[in-house]
C-alpha cells in the first residue's frame, strides 16, 4: 500500500495541485489537518481534498474556522484569516470542518500507524525539537506517528536510549526532488510529511510525503508550484499581504 500523506494545504490550492500532480501512484491519501486558514481558497481546496478521500484529523485552523477554538492565541494575521475563511465557507463545508475528528486516529488496517495534528498527547501542541518529541516517543505505543502543525518537514526517532530529529536534505531550491528515509524495526518514529500550502523551513515548495507500507519507506518529496497565482489569489481577497509575502521565502 502506497498511502500520499498531505498535511497544513492552508487554502492553497496552487501548491495542492502541485503535489497531486507530482506523486508518484498512490493508494490511499490521509489529510493531517489544516486544510484552511491563511490561503484564499478555503471552497476550492475542501472540494479537492474530500475528493481524494476521507482520512482526515482536524487542526487547529480548522477549528478556529468554524468557531470551535478561540482565536485569542492566534497572531493577528491568523485571526484574520480564520475569520475571513469562516465567512467565505459554504454552509456545506463549514459543516464538514466543523466534524472533522480529533487526532489521534488510528490507520484502517495498519496497527501500527496513528495519525494527529499536533502531538498524540495534544492535538495543537508543536513537535518541534527533540525535547519536545521525546516524551511522546517513549510513551508511545504505536511505532509510527504522522504529525503536522509544525510546517516543517522531517521528524524524530527513538531506539532503546537512542532519540534523535532528521530533515531530509535537497539539492535544489526550485526543482522537484524526493528523498526517502528507510524505516527500522525496534524505532519509533514521529515523522511530518511538511506543509503543501505554508512551508517554513526556508523552502518555498510545496511539501508532502509518500509511505510504501510494504517496503518500509517514506519518501519526502518537494515540489515546485505557482507561487504568484497563490498570492495574487490572497491580495485579491483582502487578506493581510504578509499571508502572500511569505510563501515566497518559505517562512
Amino acid at each position: 500500500m502506497r498511502i500520499l500523506l498531505l498535511s497544513d494545504i492552508h487554502a492553497n490550492l496552487e501548491a495542492l495541485e502541485a503535489c497531486l500532480a507530482g506523486a508518484p501512484a498512490y493508494d490511499l491519501v490521509a489529510n493531517l489537518g489544516d486544510v484552511v486558514g491563511y490561503g484564499a481558497s478555503p471552497n476550492e481546496v475542501i472540494d479537492r481534498s474530500r475528493a481524494l478521500g476521507k482520512i482526515f484529523v482536524r487542526g487547529n485552523h480548522d477549528k478556529a474556522a468554524t468557531g470551535l477554538l478561540e482565536l485569542d492565541d492566534f497572531n493577528p494575521m491568523a485571526a484574520a484569516a480564520a475569520v475571513w475563511t469562516r465567512d467565505q465557507l459554504t454552509p456545506e463545508h463549514f459543516d464538514w470542518l466543523h466534524s472533522l475528528p480529533q487526532g489521534p486516529l488510528p490507520l484502517e488496517d495498519f496497527p501500527h500507524v496513528q495519525l494527529v495534528h499536533g502531538s498524540p498527547g495534544d492535538e495543537d501542541a508543536y513537535v518541534v525539537s527533540i525535547g519536545d518529541a521525546l516524551v511522546p516517543l517513549i510513551t508511545l505505543t504505536t511505532p509510527l506517528t504522522f504529525f503536522g502543525h509544525t510546517h516543517l518537514q522531517g521528524g524524530f526517532f527513538a531506539n532503546g536510549s537512542s532519540a534523535d530529529g532528521f530533515r531530509p536534505e535537497y539539492r535544489t531550491v526550485g526543482q522537484a526532488e524526493s528523498v526517502s528515509l528507510q524505516l527500522k524495526s525496534s524505532t519509533r518514529y514521529l515523522i511530518n510529511p511538511g506543509s503543501v500550502g505554508q512551508p517554513r523551513d526556508g523552502d518555498w515548495r510545496a511539501a508532502f510525503a509518500l509511505f510504501d507500507t510494504e517496503a518500509q519507506i517514506v519518501h519526502f518529496h518537494r515540489t515546485p508550484y505557482n507561487l504568484k497565482a497563490a498570492q495574487d489569489r490572497i491580495f485579491a481577497a483582502n487578506l493581510p499581504s504578509r499571508l502572500a509575502t511569505r510563501l515566497a521565502a518559505g517562512r
